[in-house]
């Protein structure tokens, strides 16, 4: 067998042409040496003819058609690669000449994300597909504006005011009786505290008469912590309770816990109600005329009697003196913030009063002592240690009475008696709700220091502030 000439070296591979082989060879050499190559180094399997004829790459290059016997053939994870890759720069061109960003595998994404040498899109300039993803998301309704509270001086801040609460904010457990009695005493419709109380204690008393025990409880433990208190709670929201309005629930509170729990519903619900009216009767109703009488008998014919602004309890005092016979001269000095008195001296006139004289403001205060016998306010309470909680501008009054020695009355029912303690009007008070800024505020309620008080007058007779402590005690005593 003829002798077969060497192979090429590595340095004549990477040079020219490939080199053919010499005439000597013969084809049975040939053929012996592609089956040895074919063993040492399987063929790839070949591509397929799409791939073939791809179009163009991304780099403009052709493919060449006939690739150099000298270069390394492709495996077949390289070339199943290779077809991805142009797959995808296929998909790119489609995407660049429909208008949207091409966007590169996976792997090259990630890559660019991590060495940071790809090109991010702004994000003022989204693109077409991010538009349309935002465009078909629906738009959020806008969120209902925040309740703004007014500022108030940090040396009122621990006061507080009243406000109305809308329907959404009121708690389901709350009686709708109960939500209109709120919404009255916020916008001021039912203002005073005996009012209020009375109107508190009637509004409970239906609450109460539609109430049914759950199963598996009993009366006195289940109303008061689930029907009760969510009705005071709300209450309190609306406008602060009055000191009054505090003695009742605690009353009714106990009354409850009195309650046997072997008593049928009906039974605790009917008690419950004569308690109720009775209390009512005996603090409000009765306590009303009471104080008038003994009221009425400190004025004597002919006396000028001085008050400010409005109170029932005084002007009940006045229609019982008229009715007795005695022809009284009244004054009436307005409160400049809340003009109740304009109305309430028309109201005399109409009595049949003859000479009644009208302030709008405290200016003509000091004339018009000069004319008084005698001063006669009602107070929203009285505290243990005998000063007066009345309607602001109230203080005025009975220091300038004090001081031209003219007799200031107080006139409050019992019920309006606290065993707290109060020598100023910062302790206790409320803030006007339309009178709040920044720089100040109004108070709505003015203490009544006890030295410039004569007398007070309550159902259970005349007494002296100093005495006022006593009372209470014997009052707690009875109940």
């Amino acid at each position: 067998m003829a002798a077969v000439a060497p192979a090429p070296g590595p340095a004549q591979a990477g040079q020219g042409p490939e080199a053919t082989p010499p005439p000597e060879a013969t084809v049975q050499d040939t053929q012996d040496e592609n089956q040895s190559k074919t063993k040492d180094d399987p063929e790839p399997p070949k591509p397929a003819p799409a791939a073939q004829s791809a179009k163009p790459a991304k780099g403009g290059q052709q493919p060449k058609a006939d690739q150099p016997a000298g270069e390394k053939k492709l495996s077949g994870a390289e070339l199943k690669k290779k077809a991805k890759e142009e797959k995808a720069a296929r998909r790119a061109q489609a995407k660049a000449a429909s208008g949207v960003a091409p966007q590169g595998p996976p792997g090259q994404q990630q890559g660019q994300d991590k060495g940071g040498k790809g090109v991010k899109p702004k994000q003022d300039a989204p693109s077409g597909s991010q538009s349309q993803r935002q465009a078909a998301k629906p738009v959020a309704a806008p969120a209902p504006p925040k309740e703004t509270k007014p500022k108030v001086p940090v040396i009122f801040s621990h006061l507080s005011m009243a406000k109305r609460i809308s329907l959404q904010q009121t708690d389901k457990d709350v009686d709708p009786r109960i939500t209109l009695l709120g919404q009255q005493m916020a916008a001021f419709v039912v203002d005073d505290s005996t009012t209020r109380t009375q109107a508190t204690l009637l509004a409970m008393k239906r609450v109460l008469a539609a109430y049914s025990t759950p199963q598996g409880t009993t009366f006195s433990r289940h109303f008061t912590a689930h029907v009760l208190n969510p009705q005071i709670d709300y209450l309190a929201a609306c406008r602060p309770m009055c000191f009054s309005m505090g003695n009742a629930i605690r009353w009714l509170k106990l009354q409850i816990s009195k309650v046997d729990i072997d008593l049928a519903d009906f039974e605790a619900k009917r008690a419950l109600s004569e308690a109720i009216d009775n209390y009512i009767r005996d603090k409000i109703d009765v306590a009303g005329p009471v104080i008038a009488e003994k009221t009425n008998a400190l004025i004597k014919d002919k006396d000028t009697i001085l008050t400010y602004g409005h109170h029932f309890l005084v002007e009940r005092t006045l229609w019982l003196a008229k009715e007795s016979g005695k022809d009284v001269n009244v004054i009436v000095i307005d409160d400049p913030f809340n003009p109740v008195g304009s109305e309430f001296a028309k109201r005399l006139r109409a009595y049949g009063f003859g000479k009644i004289k009208y302030s709008p403001n405290l200016g003509l205060l000091p004339d018009y002592l000069k004319l008084a016998d005698l001063v006669l306010a009602g107070a929203e309470a009285t505290f243990s240690n005998g000063a007066m909680y009345a309607r602001a501008g109230t203080a005025d009054v009975a220091m300038y009475a004090k001081n031209m020695n003219v007799k200031f009355v107080s006139l409050c029912e019992t019920i309006n008696y606290t065993e707290r303690v109060s020598v100023d009007s910062l302790t206790y008070n409320e803030i006007d709700p339309e009178m709040c800024t920044e720089d100040g505020v109004r108070l709505l309620f003015d203490t009544v220091l006890p030295e410039h008080i004569h007398r007070t007058i309550n159902e259970m007779g005349l007494s002296e502030p100093s005495s006022i402590s006593g009372m209470l005690r014997k009052q707690e005593e009875q109940e």
